[in-house]
């Protein structure tokens, strides 16, 4: 195939293995602008699937750049009724959502970490009506990448054409599309072995994981009993229809005991907020909540993170990822958290990925506006899960699982 087919071959794995359009549904798109050549491609993919409507919100970060250094900070943080009203239409009557990202993290290097922090306060609010609709309506979801020049030039050693045609040779194969295999079959077996994995973590139940790592990290993540890595128990609607929500994934995840986390951690490579990347950072837990950023650079902005609610201190998610996965192996920091995450184990402050047992326990989970991943992973952590019966048992030795 050439690099053409390759990315229609792309396009047909987000629409059917992430998303899994169904027959006559409406398929709510936001699209970085700058990777709008290929969304025409996506959504033939979506209507050969038996798509009824394709809609396309292009998301234009360097014109919002130019909003936040001439606006007023709440002007741009504001999301119109107009915005609101338009994505609520589609999730009411059914819509599925897709966001497919383009990174240039050099764009927002020249501006303010306040006007950064604005930026993504607005973009995050309108994604928050997608996720509101994902968890009451149960629609699928997904977030996939697509390469631009400006974001191979600067990850890889290339320039011009040859780096785009390079980011798109190593995305095909962090997403295990090649141009025989059958992806649908690929990706269903590769859910078995993540299932099979979640379970035998499971299986142990666990009350608590011990992170360390010669970099500072030392922290202790509280469990409940409903927290699962494993989704195959999960009781689901009736019209539930399966989907992957991230492509690619190398994850195994749950939600963590909002109280229970003690300790530091410190991020394992660089975050991305707002157009704006934060690295050599960290943050301090006592009681379930940071009540300190460790950070030189891009401090005020995790700050203003953690203070964007009364809960998006606290943690939502704790997802096991192997250092020595396809993705780290690859050499590669994306500057993606999408990418990035599924390199490296990684915790999310805010909102839990899913509540769990009896109503009256439930507080035990954290909600917020707010998901935020980053990554902790290290080729030498070492994580060590407590038992209900008080054995501690080693789940991950350099980096790797160890059960």
């Amino acid at each position: 195939m050439n690099l053409n087919e390759m990315k229609r071959k792309y396009a047909y794995t987000l629409a059917r293995v992430g998303l899994n359009v169904q027959k006559g549904q409406t398929v709510l798109v936001e699209a970085n602008i700058a990777g709008y050549e290929f969304i025409p491609v996506f959504a033939e993919e979506c209507y050969k699937l038996g798509a009824g409507n394709v809609v396309v919100h292009y998301l234009d970060l360097p014109t919002m750049k130019i909003h936040a250094q001439y606006r007023p900070d709440e002007e741009v943080r504001k999301v119109e009724n107009w915005e609101t009203e338009m994505h609520q239409k589609y999730l009411d009557e059914g819509a599925c959502y897709v966001r497919l990202e383009s990174e240039d993290p050099a764009l927002m290097e020249d501006i303010s970490e306040k006007h950064s922090n604005a930026i993504f306060a607005h973009v995050d609010a309108v994604r928050n009506i997608m996720r509101k609709a994902s968890r009451e309506k149960h629609c699928q979801w997904l977030i996939a990448m697509i390469p631009t020049r400006r974001w191979a030039e600067y990850i890889l050693d290339k320039t011009g054409p040859e780096a785009e045609e390079a980011l798109w040779d190593i995305l095909f194969k962090l997403c295990y599309i090649n141009e025989e295999n059958d992806v649908v079959a690929t990706w269903e077996e590769k859910g078995k072995l993540k299932a099979e994995r979640g379970r035998k973590v499971d299986e142990l139940h666990l009350t608590k994981l011990h992170y360390t790592a010669s970099n500072g990290t030392d922290l202790t993540v509280g469990l409940t009993p409903w927290s699962k890595f494993s989704f195959g128990d999960r009781k689901m609607p009736a019209d539930y229809v399966p989907f992957r929500a991230n492509i690619p994934s190398e994850e195994i995840c749950t939600s963590p005991d909002k109280f229970v986390t003690e300790g530091v951690v410190y991020a394992s490579r660089p975050l991305v907020l707002g157009g704006k990347k934060i690295e050599n950072f960290g943050f301090r837990f006592e009681k379930g909540k940071v009540v300190e950023v460790l950070a030189t650079e891009g401090k005020e902005m995790l700050e203003a993170l953690i203070a964007t609610d009364e809960n998006a201190c606290y943690l939502g998610e704790a997802a096991l990822v192997e250092y020595h996965s396809p993705i780290s192996m690859s050499g590669i920091v994306y500057f993606t958290t999408l990418i990035d995450e599924n390199a490296s184990c990684h915790l999310a402050l805010g909102r839990c990925l899913g509540k769990g047992g009896p109503e009256e326990e439930q507080y035990r989970f954290n909600d917020s506006t707010i998901h935020v991943d980053f990554m902790v992973g290290t080729p030498d952590m070492k994580i060590v899960g407590t038992t209900e019966s008080g054995e501690e048992v080693v789940i991950f030795e350099n980096g790797d699982f160890a059960i």
